[in-house]
């Protein structure tokens, strides 16, 4: 009898410790915590567990307390792999990441692949901000879905806002040397050769991703092709060395960007003095004058001491718990029936949309420029004294580009069967 107690007592703990991971949803988080872009993924990762916090409040989702389980990829394809096969193997079936598009492609792949050997426990793979437009083209899968705008999406609208401008008259092109910068660059020319024919591209440079500790030689460069402005889809590391360069050569030229507001862009641009001359294209900007947003805003800030650095993630957990809720289930498969098609509210005010076809999220989205508040907007970046203020916005509808992909589906298969 004796013996029978002891058991029991040592039991209790494990028995515990199992009960808690059934109240829990786990979602694996990849992206990178060391290198060149850790600072950003910090940042990433601190959204996601106070967005993790928002829903726990809410009673979780379908009553599972939400956990953030961070993975670091070091910004590297392959290691990606290796911490997604680390999150699976650990029981986790929902997997988030949003930092390069290099990474995205890799894990999109491995997903299908392990989804396709692996039938009824597969895993879902959600995408808050890696932007390469053949994620959601020739290699879309079933189980990826992305929340950001893709780079053609986001040059559509950049290019239109600068075709009304007649004072660029010549154009300099830099970008990250992977498939989400040589997207950018190619789309630019091909965009503005249709729109604005009569700006002469005098510089295309391509360089390392999150390698370049002086951009000085770079900068030189476009300092002697006379450019008037500038496209970069430069980000993190990338555009605040890019910037600072350019404020030590006394560059000045218009900036046309996609992540101007990441770390350390913001003070880079301060101290270059380029008072509404850099431009950014995004799902969203603080300053947007709608009170929820604002309120989020304001209470991110309020904890960790700096801007909420990816809109798109918000919308992303807030429709996952929505799709689980409307499928009554945590399995990957049903959830991504529910997400497909899903209308919701995004964070910065509108409706968006899931598309069916290719799982690429459509929302309303905005130009800014940064510079001096002046109309009492609330929101400055880095203390700066500076922030972001609209200069357009483009609605849903506006944004909508065809897609090529073909949609693999595991219909025939039992748990998709929605009859």
């Amino acid at each position: 009898m004796r013996k029978l107690m002891m058991a029991a007592l040592f039991a209790l703990p494990m028995f515990g410790a199992a009960a808690m991971a059934q109240d829990t949803l786990k979602i694996g988080w990849i992206d990178p915590l060391s290198g060149g872009a850790a600072n950003q993924g910090e940042r990433a990762l601190k959204l996601f567990r106070f967005l993790a916090n928002e829903l726990n409040a809410k009673g979780g989702v379908l009553g599972k307390q939400v956990e953030i389980v961070p993975f670091d990829s070091k910004l590297n394809p392959q290691e990606s792999l290796i911490q997604a096969q680390k999150a699976i193997d650990a029981g986790i079936r929902i997997l988030t990441q949003g930092q390069a598009s290099s990474v995205a492609g890799a894990l999109t792949d491995f997903v299908t692949k392990y989804n396709e050997r692996n039938p009824g426990k597969e895993v879902l793979y959600l995408n808050y901000a890696a932007t390469d437009p053949v994620l959601t083209n020739d290699k879309c899968s079933f189980w990826h879905f992305r929340w950001d705008a893709n780079s053609d999406i986001k040059m559509e609208a950049l290019t239109n806002y600068m075709k009304g401008i007649p004072s660029i008259k010549k154009l300099y092109l830099i970008n990250q040397d992977y498939s989400f910068g040589e997207s950018v660059r190619s789309q630019a020319r091909a965009m503005l050769a249709a729109k604005r024919p009569d700006i002469q591209i005098v510089g295309d440079e391509l360089h390392p991703l999150q390698k370049i500790t002086d951009f000085a030689p770079y900068i030189a460069k476009i300092k002697a092709s006379a450019a008037d402005s500038v496209i970069t889809g430069n980000w993190a590391q990338d555009f605040a060395l890019l910037l600072k360069a350019a404020a030590d050569a006394g560059l000045r030229v218009n900036w046309y960007t996609y992540y101007a507001g990441t770390v350390g862009g913001p003070t880079a641009i301060k101290q270059a003095n380029l008072n509404n001359q850099v431009f950014a294209v995004s799902v969203g900007f603080a300053n947007i004058d709608y009170a929820p947003s604002q309120a989020f805003e304001k209470a991110f800030r309020s904890k960790y001491g700096f801007a909420v650095p990816w809109w798109s993630a918000v919308n992303e957990m807030r429709m996952l718990a929505a799709a689980a809720d409307r499928a009554k289930s945590l399995e990957p498969v049903k959830i991504a029936l529910a997400l497909e098609g899903m209308e919701f509210e995004v964070l910065r005010g509108g409706k968006g949309y899931m598309r069916k076809d290719d799982h690429q999220f459509f929302q309303p989205m905005y130009i800014a420029s940064f510079g001096e508040l002046t109309n009492g907007e609330p929101f400055d970046e880095e203390n700066t004294g500076w922030g972001w203020k609209v200069a357009e916005t483009i609605e849903t509808a506006q944004t909508i580009r065809p897609t090529t992909c073909k949609m693999i589906r595991p219909t025939d298969r039992e748990p998709l069967n929605t009859k």
